[in-house]
Parts: structure tokens; C-alpha cells; sequence
């Protein structure tokens, strides 16, 4: 019996806005809704505008709009199926979009050529739930990798840059070390350490804890809290961490049903939710 296809839905959006434009109004709905230092003038490095999301007949992305500032630190919340995953997978274009518009410094991704888009994905890192390490090579070369066959850079330098971002992340003792010989709480932080590497304009993090054993955890939270603090680099991080949230995000916002339902300060989120939803959650992981 042959499968039945799914019409694609059809969403009507408009065009992406000026990037002046564009800035001017992201200014003005940030500014109080993150600890972000706006500049004069800034733009913002993330754009994300009218996005939709559909898998088959499910609607993920509801009109989704962001913007995410550079060396601002997002981490979104939100229930298992709210979207939050299918959004950071968007703006890498490991999803496609449905409809809507990204944009990484006003250049935008969503719509151009795959030779453009693998140049963008060079800007953006991302760190998954479940490492991906290739397991044939060691943390080193896991590290060394995408920096000689991605940037072009001599073995020389990615081998210089693989210790220095591996010794980063507590590693200096396990760079030959294969992932079998890792426990999970290491082969993410060679995952970070390989993301990184990369110098990324951005860093998406996928739940990077949730595959842990919850020993393994604080370990993995520690590399990211100095990263966010210290490394001056752009972070979006999708997690269930509230301590984390609160103590090292910008921004925080909570997303369910595949909306944007609230967002703002750790404070003003965690300590005065406006919106019943937000509040249910917060009080659910709370209780």
C-alpha cells in the first residue's frame, strides 16, 4: 500500500525586515528583557523572523520570532515537544524550515545554496544531546577534525588548537584517549572542546545534559558556565537546568506548544513569570 503524502502547509510571511530596521525594533523589545550590554547601533547576530515548522501535519514552530545579541547567553526552557530543539536545528539548517526567515549578521540562510550554507554553518557551532564523536578517532583528532577538513587549517594548528581547547575543558590527561575510554560526562566535553575549536560566531546546545548520568552533570554544567562567563562567545542553550539558567543566562525564554509564551531576565522570568504557563512549569520542575 503506498504511503500517503502530506501536503505541505502554507504559511503566509512577510518578506525578512531591513537589517536598520530590523535592529531598531530588536533593540527596543530587548533592551529590558535581557542583562545583554547593548551597544550603540548593535545588530543583532541571530535574526529569527515568522518561523514555522511542520512535520507532516504537525505544526512544531508557531510563528517563532528571537533575536539573539552576540556574546548574549539564551538558554530557552519549555516542556519535552515544546519546539526548542526543532529551533536550534533550524537555525543550522539541519531542519528546514517550513517558512520564515534566520539570519546570522543580517545575511540570511534560510532559501540560499548549499555552497552558502555550508559557509555559513562554519559560524555555527552546536553541541548534541548524544555527543556524536566519530568513535574510530581519538578526543584529539575528534577535536582536530572539522578544523582541518572544514578550515582548512594545517594539522599543525588544529593539533595546537585541539590542546588548547581540550586542556579548557579539564581534558589535558584524556587527548588520546578513545570515546569508548570516556565516561559521557567526558565525550561532551570534547564535544564543547570540539565546537569551540571552531570559532564559531554562535554555539547551539542541544540539552547537552540530559544523556548524562546525573554524577556527570555538574561537570559538564561547570565547562559551560565558564565558557558563558569567561570566553565572551554567543550561547543558545536549550536545557532543564533552571540553577544553570539563572546563574549564567542573559536571557531566558520559555517556549510550549511552539510559541514563544514569555521571555526576559533570569529574574524577571524565574522570580516574576507574567504569563500561567510559564508559572505551571516553573512550579512543576520546582515542586
Amino acid at each position: 500500500m503506498a504511503r500517503r503524502r502530506h501536503a505541505q502547509p502554507h504559511f503566509d510571511v512577510p518578506p525578512a525586515l531591513p537589517a536598520d530596521e530590523a535592529a531598531s525594533l530588536a533593540y527596543e523589545h530587548d533592551k529590558d528583557l535581557s542583562t545583554h550590554a547593548f551597544k550603540e547601533g548593535e545588530h543583532p547576530l541571530v535574526r529569527i523572523e515568522h518561523l514555522n515548522k511542520t512535520f507532516d501535519d504537525n505544526q512544531v514552530l508557531k510563528d517563532v520570532n528571537l533575536n539573539v545579541w552576540r556574546e548574549e547567553i539564551v538558554v530557552v526552557l519549555g516542556p519535552s515537544g515544546s519546539g526548542k530543539s526543532t529551533m536550534l536545528r533550524c537555525i543550522n539548517m539541519l531542519e528546514t524550515p517550513t517558512a520564515g526567515h534566520i539570519l546570522i549578521e543580517d545575511d540570511e540562510i534560510t532559501g540560499t545554496t548549499k555552497a552558502n550554507l555550508n559557509e555559513h554553518r562554519k559560524r555555527i557551532g552546536m553541541v548534541f544531546q548524544n555527543f556524536n564523536l566519530f568513535p574510530h578517532l581519538s578526543a584529539k583528532e575528534n577535536v582536530m577534525v572539522g578544523q582541518t577538513k572544514v578550515l582548512k587549517r594545517s594539522k599543525a594548528e588544529a593539533e595546537a588548537e585541539a590542546v588548547k581547547q581540550l586542556t579548557a575543558v579539564g581534558l589535558a590527561d584524556r587527548m588520546d584517549f578513545m570515546p569508548s575510554q570516556l565516561s559521557g560526562g567526558q565525550q561532551q566535553r570534547v564535544a564543547i572542546a570540539r565546537a569551540v575549536a571552531m570559532h564559531p560566531d554562535v554555539i547551539l546546545f542541544d540539552e547537552p545534559t540530559s544523556a548524562l548520568d546525573p554524577e556527570l552533570v555538574r561537570g559538564v554544567l561547570d565547562v559551560m558556565r565558564d565558557l558563558a562567563l569567561n570566553s565572551g562567545m554567543t550561547m543558545i542553550v536549550v536545557t532543564h537546568e533552571m540553577g544553570f539558567a539563572r546563574d549564567v543566562a542573559d536571557r531566558v525564554v520559555f517556549m510550549e506548544g511552539g510559541v514563544v509564551v514569555e521571555e526576559g531576565t533570569p529574574e524577571q522570568v524565574f522570580d516574576h513569570p507574567q504569563n500561567e504557563r510559564t508559572r505551571a512549569f516553573l512550579g512543576n520542575i520546582t515542586d
